[in-house]
């Protein structure tokens, strides 16, 4: 019985990490460019890029090039804000592009199911969508160039 507890306890450890992390082929600049490309392709607003490393530098502090890309949709956003307004803390929708200790270039993004887990929401169709739209999105954007 202790055997079944711990592996089950493993299992949805493994499960729960709701941070999503792809390898990306290109730079993190071009990256980020092709993120905000394909999302305003899709018809989503993108509200901001976010140079973290840029401003780190401002305050003479060094930091590995990272940009994250905050984007959305309003009309899903709504909706779900009609069902919880606490779901705008986490919303408009991120995805950080960051080059790690390693040099290599990273892609980081929250699975949908945070929303779920941390708002009143019954919106697993909604959920699914996020999830499959932002899986795309790196996915198309992190593509190494063809040969």
């Amino acid at each position: 019985m202790k055997k079944i507890a711990l592996l089950l306890t493993i299992v949805l450890s493994l499960t729960a990490n709701d941070i999503i992390v792809k390898e990306s082929c290109t730079d993190v600049s071009t990256t980020a460019n092709n993120i905000k490309n394909i999302v305003s392709s899709k018809g989503l607003s993108v509200f901001a890029i976010i140079n973290h490393s840029g401003n780190a530098k401002m305050v003479d502090m060094k930091l590995n090039e990272s940009k994250m890309i905050v984007f959305g949709n309003p009309k899903l956003g709504t909706a779900l804000m009609q069902q919880d307004m606490t779901v705008g803390l986490d919303l408009p929708l991120r995805i950080l592009v960051y080059k790690d200790t390693d040099g290599k270039v990273k892609m980081a993004y929250r699975d949908g199911s945070w929303l779920a887990s941390k708002h009143i929401l019954n919106a697993p169709k909604k959920e699914k969508k996020i999830n499959k739209a932002m899986a795309m999105f790196v996915s198309k954007a992190g593509q190494c160039s063809k040969d």
